[in-house]
């Protein structure tokens, strides 16, 4: 399903980012929402690492910009940890996109413990509650649905 007659369809990447941002600020059970890994983020980082210039890093800042207005937290906070991202992802791309599926996922659970940690250290700075042990679970579970991801997104865009 290609959106468009370009290979790199921003059309796509902002429809997948919408539904993304749609999973995870869905209301989930306690216990499922431990584990629940930040879609949004997973999904940035894909297009950040398969199709640069499609996104940007503009669908990072927009996007984490969504996740503050909705969670109510720092304005900002989350944009500057995905825009973070967004930004490794562009800088590294190719050399991510060149490796096995397992490498990436590495590189994807190193990408989520950043994000992680710029949003616990943004809460440290601010007197907020850092939480605890348990707010870095979903970083766990993100790279372990990380090849499902890449596989699901890359039906989307790539050429039949």
């Amino acid at each position: 399903m290609i959106l468009s007659g370009s290979r790199e369809s921003p059309l796509l990447v902002y429809i997948t980012a919408l539904i993304a941002l749609m999973l995870t600020l869905m209301p989930l059970p306690r216990a499922v929402g431990l584990v629940w890994p930040n879609l949004l983020v997973l999904v940035t980082l894909y297009w950040s690492l398969m199709m640069p210039r499609a996104g940007g890093i503009l669908i990072g800042f927009l996007g984490g910009l969504a996740i503050d207005v909705f969670l109510g937290s720092q304005l900002g906070q989350h944009a500057l940890a995905l825009s973070l991202l967004c930004y490794l992802g562009i800088r590294l791309h190719l050399l991510i996109r060149a490796k096995p599926l397992f490498e990436q996922a590495l590189f994807v659970l190193a990408a989520l413990l950043i994000y992680e940690g710029v949003l616990w250290a943004i809460d440290g700075f601010s007197n907020q509650s850092t939480g605890t042990w348990t707010r870095w679970l979903h970083t766990l579970t993100g790279a372990a649905i990380w090849p499902l991801v890449a596989g699901l997104l890359g039906r989307l865009h790539s050429p039949r």
